[in-house]
């Protein structure tokens, strides 16, 4: 059968290395993907190979922010590791490079990898390069802000439709340190990408070159034996970890960290990430809480400037090993500096002196919640709740100006069960900071948020509220208090109260009787577990 499409038998006599794509025509996040499948095929060729490319999915967080279709993103993480895994399995390939782009490909990849332990590696296919508006660079988080802004009276529609019209120029993933390039960092802090090449922009013309690059390495994997479980340690997740922290990363990291962890069985909590980003600095200023994007970090020298300076502060692991073979001290010390960047600063001048997210506790998340911390200033705030069971019922609020300066925004049955599929709240968190509330309120839900989200924001409130957590027993006027400090999410209700609520509360039905987001309501983890299919 295999000769039948042209493979003869010196090409079968050669390992057979796999090259997953996760190609689509629904974003220009994967859209390079299938000409550097080209390239990845003639190193792998070139080094001794037989390559096979095959194709799964790809859910666009940003295309699908604010919709229903939300809710496939991080079921897709599950599909995509288990497609990878299925047809790695199914045809025994004996090595795999994993092309990706879009938040969810990103951990899903690694996944996949680390479920199989075949010699492999992930390639992000880049960054987007910023647009430009009216003389300034702008992106996708730009857009979901105007929406706000318009809502308040303080931008036109037709200005909003304007920077639309200019806000992603073309291939690559969204270009803030959101959560495609959060984990395109953790890759490199892993180890399972080769140092360096997840760095370069989608549309750089040196991208085809690193797609060769990968292919080259992952022959050298395969011909050494050399495993994703060799790669990926305990030492390595740390790592990962504080590359988040330092970067002001996003909060999706936490979830996507835990799943890759279990696929290992490396011991992995909420409490790790707490303590890890306790002791980093922010060294990184890059959107949504500094000043710069993707492409300026490569400009300025890359991730490794990153890696430099928590290496200086012994915030890392320098002896975890990298698949292009060198070790995260020899990447560091290798690196390359642009004289006069501005995008990294050096670890004796933080940015801020604890990293971009804390793990919170108490009466409202007894299995924990994440806050992100980089972006803004704020560490405590105290407010009536106002309370909603959706996304499109707070949005309707925000857009109707019903929100107003110190509430606390509740969104709940928006968990990884609830939901189901754990939806972003980009729409309602941009859209108020957009109205210019985004330093007068906080926002509690059980969903998550978007890498591009900035603010007073605590997500993943665990248990949620369709598997019976406090969040369900909230009223409207109740009393939240967010303290960073103390690490707290409380409501200044009694114990006694809490439980008398939520023995009167009726579950609602499930949104979906059949269908894969009903099993995966069914069967999904907490977040606090990171929302793995059990």
């Amino acid at each position: 059968m295999l000769k039948g499409i042209g493979f003869d038998d010196e090409a079968l006599a050669r390992p057979l290395v796999g090259i997953a794509t996760t190609w689509i025509e629904t974003m220009p996040c994967n859209w390079n993907q299938r000409e550097l499948a080209r390239h990845v095929r003639r190193g792998i060729i070139e080094a001794g190979g037989t390559p096979m490319e095959f194709n799964t999915i790809a859910v666009s967080d940003g295309v699908s922010m604010g919709t229903e279709g939300m809710k496939a993103s991080l079921v897709s993480r599950e599909v995509i590791a288990d497609s990878i895994e299925l047809v790695v399995r199914g045809h025994l390939l004996d090595g795999l490079v994993c092309l990706v782009g879009c938040d969810k490909t990103i951990p899903a990849a690694v996944m996949a990898l680390a479920r199989l332990d075949v010699p492999g590696l992930v390639l992000y296919n880049g960054s987007i390069a910023p647009g430009r508006f009216r003389g300034r660079d702008v992106t996708i988080q730009d857009v979901f802000e105007a929406v706000g802004a318009a809502a308040a009276g303080t931008m036109s529609n037709a200005d909003v439709h304007e920077l639309e019209g200019v806000a992603c120029p073309g291939a690559g993933a969204c270009g803030g340190q959101f959560t495609a390039n959060t984990m395109a960092t953790v890759l490199e802090f892993l180890g399972i990408s080769p140092a360096g090449l997840n760095d370069v922009p989608a549309t750089d013309p040196a991208k085809p070159d690193a797609a060769y690059e990968a292919g080259r390495i992952v022959m050298r994997l395969v011909r050494d034996d050399v495993r994703p479980s060799q790669i990926i340690t305990r030492d390595a997740i740390e790592n990962a970890v504080a590359a988040i922290a330092a970067t002001g990363g996003s909060t999706n990291g936490v979830l996507h960290l835990l799943a890759i962890a279990r696929e290992l069985d490396i011991p992995l909590e909420l409490e790790d990430f707490d303590r890890i980003a306790e002791r980093t600095p922010v060294v990184a200023d890059i959107k949504p809480g500094g000043r710069f994007v993707a492409t300026d970090l490569h400009a300025a020298g890359g991730v490794a400037l990153v890696a430099r300076e928590l290496l200086k502060a012994g915030l890392v692991h320098g002896d975890a090993p990298n698949v292009d073979g060198r070790t995260l001290s020899g990447v560091a010390t290798a690196v390359v500096e642009t004289p006069g960047q501005e995008v990294v600063v050096p670890i004796e001048r933080p940015l801020k002196a604890t990293g971009g997210l804390a793990i919170l506790r108490g009466n409202l998340a007894p299995e924990g919640c994440v806050v992100k911390l980089a972006g803004h200033e704020r560490l405590h705030h105290r407010g009536p709740a106002r309370v909603f069971d959706s996304e499109e019922d707070c949005f309707a609020a925000v857009k109707a100006k019903a929100i107003k300066a110190g509430d606390v925004v509740v969104i709940r049955y928006e968990g990884p069960a609830g939901g189901p599929g754990m939806r972003e709240m980009l729409h309602v968190t941009a859209a108020l900071v957009g109205e210019g509330l985004g330093e007068e309120i906080a926002l509690v839900t059980d969903g998550r948020f978007s890498g591009a989200t900035h603010g007073l924001m605590v997500g993943h409130v665990a248990p949620e509220a369709a598997r019976g957590g406090p969040i369900a027993a909230l009223r409207d006027g109740d009393t939240i208090e967010l303290d960073v400090a103390s690490r707290r999410l409380s409501v200044e209700l009694s114990e006694d109260e809490i439980a008398a609520r939520l023995a009167d509360i009726t579950p609602p039905a499930p949104r979906y009787t059949k269908g894969v987001l009903a099993r995966y309501a069914k069967y999904v983890s907490s977040a606090s577990e990171g929302a793995v299919l059990t």
